[in-house]
């Protein structure tokens, strides 16, 4: 067991029972860590009266002397109409459960933290050391998963404990998305939608610009992909995808194919490239991407996050 009680005031001791107020699961760790986000935010939980979320630096926070470990931090939430002056005064712990020994490791420096507008974040930002985290005797991260936790104290305001779970999907179920788009030389809309496709339990579509937009317009073709009800989605929510957007060469098989990376949200709802190939090229027969004048245009996504939330 990893215990460096007394370095900095922080204690590390082992408990059997969970966290009171909120756990929060990651599933495929490894490729979370490999988007190279620099910090992953959960969804709000309630505790000690007010809004909560765990904010997760699977790399480290750098900046707070975090290389090397993993860091983890309590930031309050929704505080848009508490006073100007507001403060909340607190206590509270951080977990890692421990998987091998079913017992949850607990982090606290058992000091009182100021919340308010000029400091809204609290933690460890060397919660577990990586080679700890890693070690796979320690329990922390087994079969790619792990469980972090937080209790948050203030006076006896207690709440149920709620959950949240983090999973990448590598080759989700029914990941291509097929666009035959017929009469192609007739097509005059600026821009056209594919059926709505789901895939990793989020709703996705592809938008094609026949002519291209903006500064493609009249020159190429625009494709991109499009995370469908991305308004609705939970304030700071992301969804990671890698994905391969493709035009197909219906003859050689020789497709234009571009592959890419990106966190959709409500603010990013969709990405692509305005220049995917020149109208030059799209419309040159030898190239075998207008047959019979149809264009076949494809999204293929590889990899996709997917949150659960649980009572």
């Amino acid at each position: 067991m990893e215990d460096k009680s007394n370095i900095f005031g922080i204690r590390r001791i082992k408990r059997d029972f969970p966290p009171a107020h909120f756990l929060f699961k990651v599933e495929s760790f490894s490729l979370l860590a490999k988007t190279g986000v620099e910090k992953y935010e959960s969804d709000v939980f309630e505790a000690a009266g007010h809004k909560w979320r765990l904010a997760l630096y699977p790399n480290g926070d750098n900046k707070s002397n975090g290389s090397g470990f993993i860091s983890l931090f309590l930031a309050i939430d929704e505080t848009e109409n508490l006073y100007p002056t507001w403060e909340v005064n607190v206590t509270f712990r951080l977990f890692v459960f421990d998987q091998i020994l079913d017992k949850f490791l607990t982090i606290e420096d058992g000091t009182v933290k100021r919340f308010n507008c000029l400091k809204s974040e609290w933690g460890f930002s060397q919660l577990v050391s990586e080679e700890s985290f890693n070690n796979p005797s320690n329990g922390y991260l087994v079969r790619d998963c792990c469980i972090f936790g937080a209790e948050v104290f203030l006076m006896e305001n207690l709440h149920c404990c709620k959950c949240e779970c983090l999973s990448m999907i590598k080759k989700p179920e029914d990941n291509t998305i097929i666009f035959k788009m017929e009469n192609f030389s007739k097509l005059d809309k600026t821009c056209y939608d594919s059926p709505v496709h789901s895939i990793g339990e989020s709703k996705w579509k592809l938008e094609v610009y026949p002519r291209g937009n903006v500064k493609s317009k009249g020159k190429g073709i625009s494709v991109f992909l499009e995370l469908v009800e991305a308004a609705k989605l939970p304030p700071k929510r992301k969804v990671y995808a890698e994905y391969k957007l493709r035009i197909r060469d219906q003859i050689n098989d020789n497709h234009m194919e571009q592959t890419t990376e990106d966190w959709f949200s409500a603010t990013s709802v969709s990405w692509g490239y305005p220049w995917f190939m020149t109208l030059k090229v799209l419309q040159d027969a030898s190239n075998g991407y207008i047959v019979n004048d149809s264009l076949i245009v494809e999204a293929e996504i590889t990899l996709v996050s997917k949150v659960k939330r649980f009572s």
